[in-house]
């Protein structure tokens, strides 16, 4: 059973669900324990978590703003909460330095998570986002690898290209951009590229074909089809923050209405009190 798996063994299941031919890992990214709980209860074979989702829930913005200890503890927590393998998104990786993120990997490792996520963007001392430059990031990734490498967890490091985000240039030249950094990254150690952004069929085809490690790309509104995904080749879809976010509008809309109306009609369809404590229940059982 996958609760009785040890890390090493949950490390090894979460990279082979990427390398399925034809079909692709899809994460329905969760914020806090009961969102991972009911993403495991829909079925998920891995749960990730949303950094932007996560943050929120803390009261942080996104962006490189959540000090680390806040957003590990409920990594932990989420790691505690469920059988199946945990990956986090750890934003940038809370450390300027790629010793800073190699601490960040082992603290990942300690509080359960098997898979990290790792973007390239880098902000400045306003917060404004740009692109950290492809040595640089491809150091860190290095670090990483180093510090899972010596915890003894084969970490899965979904590295994050976002020249789609907040690169500049032609498509031609934004695809061989961003292809030039997933060999940086992969000759660093990671295991996977995570391009956000494009939804089109023919550039996601390309990036497919221009790697050789498991494609990670955003699902959602505009985007196609998880099956459509997978017979291009992605090996992994992943929902980010729009869970996250459908679910903080339904309590725009329900606090709204009750407000403005003094009606209740948004809060239909709600999961039930029971069932939500039942499912934690069954947690702590």
């Amino acid at each position: 059973m996958i609760s009785m798996m040890n890390l090493g063994e949950k490390a090894a299941l979460f990279h082979s669900l990427h390398t399925r031919d034809g079909r692709a890992l899809v994460l329905a990214n969760a914020w806090d324990v009961a969102s991972a709980l009911l993403v495991e209860e829909a079925g998920a074979e891995a749960v990730a978590t949303t950094s932007a989702g996560v943050a929120w829930s803390l009261g942080a913005p996104d962006g490189d703003r959540l000090d680390r200890d806040r957003a590990l503890d409920l990594v932990a927590r989420i790691a505690a909460a469920v059988r199946v393998p945990v990956t986090a998104d750890i934003e940038s990786g809370f450390g300027e330095t790629p010793e800073a993120l190699a601490e960040t990997v082992r603290a990942v490792i300690e509080a359960g998570a098997v898979g990290v996520n790792i973007e390239d963007t880098v902000r400045d001392g306003n917060g404004t986002p740009g692109l950290r430059p492809v040595g640089e990031q491809a150091a860190r990734i290095a670090a990483a690898r180093a510090a899972a490498d010596a915890a003894g967890v084969p970490l899965y490091i979904n590295a994050r290209v976002d020249v789609y985000l907040r690169g500049t240039g032609d498509p031609e030249a934004r695809l061989a951009a961003a292809l030039e950094r997933a060999a940086a990254y992969r000759d660093a150690g990671a295991s996977g590229i995570f391009v956000v952004g494009p939804t089109d069929p023919d550039t996601i085809a390309a990036l497919v074909k221009g790697t050789d490690l498991p494609l990670n790309v955003l699902g959602g509104p505009g985007a196609p089809s998880v099956g459509e995904l997978a017979a291009l080749g992605v090996a992994r879809v992943s929902a980010g923050s729009d869970i996250a976010a459908a679910a903080y509008a339904v309590a725009r809309r329900a606090a709204r209405e009750l407000y403005e109306s003094g009606t209740y009609t948004a809060l239909a369809g709600g999961v039930g009190f029971g069932e939500l404590n039942a499912l934690l229940a069954r947690r702590d059982g």
